[in-house]
């Protein structure tokens, strides 16, 4: 008689082991069809969407919403495979009832994991950046490559990803080159002497500027709403201590070739100013020794000797 009740007992946990299995089971066949239907539903819309930043927005909707359909999958699967469990129903009534003091609870518990889903749900609507923008978040440079319920993954120039909380990166200033357009307005600083001629020094670094391939001419409104083609410019910003300081500024299609072109005209500038005998300053030093000083004051008092007794 015992055995049997054994053995009983024991089938209907490997049922409800089985039940259980099957419900996680079906929700994973879920979730990977969300996923794929997702993909091609975005490359569907996609390829009729011909603007880039209309792409950029619907793509980081589509994912964020294949994402909460994923989760949403898998919490009613979970709830579903608990309520397989024995006894289950009965304690879920006695849950319930304390559900206000649990929710309070929970609420404390798993503020900063509410904080990034509500977080992610704001970016995901109101777009400040979508996946595939380059954007700036304080020292760091790089492309959002990824955007789900807790954090946001962003690719930097040196190819390493950062992995920041949806609640951080909401709070911070960002600077996105990719909102509207990515041509940017980039600028170099070079130091002349003071004994070089300034117009020949902007000259050499005006050619090199217009020679280089990366460097374009916008035509962009001024103010008045003219319309008015940026070429590079240089400017006077400052007479210095050793140096009259000028700056070249000069305008390229998207961020990442700024950098670039502004290491390489520096060489090229460097190497014309050689050439052409503009001096690039440095600091001058005059060391004094201390016995030199007490000379030199020995000197003096020997003199104003002499101009007394003369």
């Amino acid at each position: 008689m015992v055995f049997e009740n054994f053995f009983r007992l024991e089938n209907e946990y490997f049922i409800i082991l089985i039940k259980i299995i099957v419900i996680l089971g079906i929700a994973y066949v879920f979730h990977i069809a969300t996923k794929i239907y997702v993909k091609r539903l975005t490359k569907k819309i996609l390829s009729k969407t011909k603007k880039l930043e209309d792409q950029r927005i619907r793509r980081t909707r589509l994912e964020f919403l294949g994402i909460i359909i994923s989760s949403f999958i898998f919490l009613i699967a979970i709830i579903f495979a608990l309520f397989q469990i024995p006894g289950f129903k009965t304690f879920s009534v006695s849950l319930l009832a304390g559900a206000g003091i649990a929710a309070i609870i929970i609420g404390f518990a798993a503020q900063k994991t509410l904080a990034n889903i509500f977080s992610g749900i704001a970016i995901a609507v109101y777009a400040p950046f979508r996946i595939g923008d380059r954007l700036k978040v304080g020292d760091e440079f790089g492309d959002v490559e990824e955007l789900n319920l807790r954090h946001t993954i962003i690719k930097t120039w040196d190819n390493r990803r950062l992995v920041i909380p949806n609640s951080v990166i909401s709070e911070k200033e960002i600077i996105n080159y990719s909102i509207k357009e990515e041509k940017i307005l980039w600028t170099i600083n070079m130091g002349i002497s003071y004994d070089s001629d300034i117009d020949k020094a902007r000259k050499i670094m005006l050619e090199k500027a217009k020679k280089h391939p990366d460097i374009i001419i916008p035509e962009i409104k001024d103010d008045d709403g003219k319309i008015e083609k940026k070429e590079p410019k240089v400017r006077v910003t400052e007479c210095s201590d050793f140096s009259v300081n000028l700056r070249l500024y000069f305008w390229v299609e998207k961020p990442s070739k700024a950098w670039g072109t502004g290491f390489d005209l520096i060489e090229d500038i460097k190497k014309e100013f050689d050439k052409q005998g503009i001096e690039i300053p440095f600091p001058y030093r005059t060391l004094v020794y201390k016995k030199d000083i007490e000379a030199e004051k020995r000197k003096r008092e020997r003199d104003n000797l002499r101009k007394k007794f003369r």
